[in-house]
């Protein structure tokens, strides 16, 4: 009646039973082969290199950076040789204990906390396996000293010789030549730093970055055998030596780099300041420099992470390359574009009187002076240059704003404001050319609700404006003054074309790329950007206003230029700003007759155009002219209140 549950399997179910294992047995067999199929065959070369790989590793051999150069070949750039302390992890003692008190001992000679040492050892040798480990740069050569006499005592520790970026004149043209750093992750994803290692460094501002490709050389390595944890394990097996980085020659002269510098530091007294020598048919720049300045020196190991973050965190800026980055309205000096767009379209002729009763009333509520309401008179273009009348160019704005073409923002976009000029530098600032359609644009946003989310409806708040555009604006602009930005370098574009009949050059710092031999390899000659249809009648009446605002005894900088061997065409230029003192221009073109070159000088807070910008610029002057003695100590008296 009941079964026995410990009889044995009938032969059926046991024949079943090893027939299920037989197929797993099967299926398990099967797999095991097409996987040694799928590895020896399929994947065998792939497998062959990555094992060659792990036998062979590359140690990389710094390359040195190409140097940047003056135009009389002066070294503006350089590199120097430093001891950098490393650490050969393979040459370490193998027992824990042994290894730890070796980088004890390291630790405390060099001044280094042990826990760093750990992890630049941990990280570094997880990058490069076979690299040396490098803990510090530029260290003691006493230290290096001390540890060569007790090499039994540290054991894997060296002092190798490397390459680090020299600036032998310090802050001289530092926003030039800007400086080199790291090369980051993100850029080591890129394809134009594909060759490099971590650590390697590149070009990070200026010309550093603009240039990189040129002075940046090429990394030798040396190839030596390793074993399967990727310690070296055998000698030598190749070597390829390091291409030195081509030299970088400028157009720049140090001398009128220096005069420069030297000029807008005096006659700034402190004030913050920019200016621009070029040559005015070709945009070769000859100085160009920005106060206040900084050594890039503080940017070559060891780098000081908190002298770093003052410089970033500083309010006056020293790492901003006012030159072409800082946008300022311009004043007076923009009267070289109004005097254009009213001759150019035949709104004014040279002789033509214009009288200036020292203001000019746009309606009863809105009035326009010259600066203390000074009366010249009746008076033609070429007086209204030299004496700087506003009135003047007042009243010929009110009729280019009638204008449809909009005249002088289409002459002042012809000479360049409102866009990049493209010299060989990165992030150069286009400025602002006010429009109408600008303004009127920032007003239409300002009356959408959505326009300021999150903000107060002030238009101060938001960036929008609480008016339309309006002939206010226009007169102000006509004179530099009102919404317009401008950089120095974009007036000294301007200017540059007015001195080389209607060429808007294209300016660059770069004039050529030549090997360690001396040997041109690049060539770097940038053509002009555009051609102002100029008229040479219009070019001269306007060179002539400005050759007397500088030369003649009623001249707006006679009292800086009077007398001077050399004939000037300049003009001064003071800015408003509101609450703030006023911003000192000069803009200046010599020799007057055949322009060569073009020197603009700005300085914040200045006060007239005369009294501190130009006195700079005659120093700038001075060197490229070859003029002796040619310092002033002080501009007063009878200033014409520009």
């Amino acid at each position: 009646m009941f079964g026995d549950d410990n009889r044995a399997p009938t032969h059926s179910q046991f024949s079943f039973r090893v027939s299920v294992l037989g197929v797993v047995a099967l299926l398990a067999f099967a797999a095991i082969f097409f996987r040694l199929w799928f590895v020896e065959v399929l994947s065998g070369e792939e497998y062959l290199k990555e094992a060659n790989a792990n036998r062979v590793r590359e140690i990389p051999i710094q390359a040195p950076r190409g140097r940047i150069l003056d135009a009389n070949k002066h070294v503006l750039v350089g590199n120097r040789t430093i001891l950098a302390l490393q650490v050969r992890p393979d040459k370490l003692p193998d027992r824990a204990d042994e290894r730890k008190k070796v980088l004890k001992r390291l630790s405390d000679v060099a001044d280094m906390p042990y826990d760093k040492i750990k992890r630049e050892i941990r990280e570094q040798t997880k990058l490069l396996p076979a690299s040396p480990v490098t803990l510090e740069q530029k260290v003691d050569p006493e230290l290096v000293l001390y540890l060569r006499e007790r090499q039994d005592e540290f054991p894997g520790v060296t002092a190798e010789q490397v390459f680090v970026r020299d600036y032998p004149d310090g802050s001289l043209g530092a926003q030039l030549f800007g400086y080199v750093s790291e090369v980051s992750a993100e850029q080591l994803e890129e394809p134009a730093y594909a060759d490099l290692n971590p650590g390697d460094r590149v070009g990070a501002t200026g010309l550093e970055s603009q240039y990189d490709n040129i002075l940046r050389g090429r990394n030798g390595a040396v190839r030596v055998q390793v074993d399967a944890m990727g310690n070296p394990s055998g000698p030598e097996q190749s070597r390829e030596e390091p291409i030195a980085g081509d030299n970088l020659v400028l157009t720049v002269d140090e001398k009128v780099e220096k005069a420069g510098q030297a000029a807008i530091e005096n006659w700034g007294a402190g004030n913050p300041g920019a200016f621009v020598a070029m040559n005015v048919d070709d945009g070769s720049i000859l100085g160009m420099g920005s106060y206040p300045t900084y050594d890039p020196n503080v940017y070559t190991p060891p780098v000081s992470t908190s002298a770093i973050k003052a410089l970033t965190d500083d309010e006056a800026k020293p790492l901003l390359n006012r030159a072409i980055q800082a946008g300022y309205p311009t004043g007076s000096t923009f009267k070289l574009i109004t005097a254009t767009a009213g001759l150019e379209d035949d709104l004014i002729t040279p002789e033509e009187i214009v009288d200036d009763p020292g203001c000019y009333e746009l309606s009863d509520t809105d009035k326009f002076c010259n600066a203390g309401e000074v009366v010249n008179g009746p008076i033609n273009l070429t007086d209204a240059l030299r004496v700087s009348s506003d009135v003047y160019f007042y009243k010929l704005a009110a009729e280019l704003e009638s204008d449809t073409d909009e005249g002088l923002q289409k002459w002042a976009a012809n000479y360049g404001f409102g866009s990049l000029t493209g010299i060989d530098l990165p992030g150069e600032g286009a400025g602002l050319l006010p429009t109408p359609e600008w303004r009127d644009e920032l007003y239409d946003k300002a009356a959408d609700p959505d326009s300021c989310a999150g903000t107060k409806r002030d238009y101060t708040n938001c960036g929008e404006t609480d008016r339309k555009w309006s002939v206010g604006d226009n007169i102000n602009l006509s004179v530099g003054q009102g919404d317009l930005s401008a950089t120095p370098l974009q007036l000294a574009v301007a200017y540059a074309a007015l001195g080389n009949g209607g060429d808007v050059v294209r300016p660059h710092l770069a004039d050529h790329a030549e090997d360690a031999e001396g040997q041109v390899t690049q060539e770097i000659e940038p053509a002009p950007q555009r051609h102002i249809a100029l008229d040479p009648e219009v070019r001269d009446v306007i060179m002539e206003g400005l050759r007397e605002a500088a030369m003649e005894p009623t001249g707006t900088s006679y009292p800086v230029f009077g007398g001077y061997p050399v004939d000037i065409a300049g003009k001064t230029g003071t800015a408003e700003k509101g609450l703030l003192p006023d911003q000192s221009w000069y803009a200046a073109l010599a020799p007057a007759d055949d322009p060569q070159y073009v020197v603009v000088t700005t300085i914040e807070n200045g006060g007239f155009g005369a009294e501190t910008a130009a006195p700079a610029a005659r120093e700038i002057l001075n060197q490229l002219l070859g003029v002796n003695g040619g310092q002033i100590e002080s501009v007063g008296g009878d200033v014409n209140s520009d």
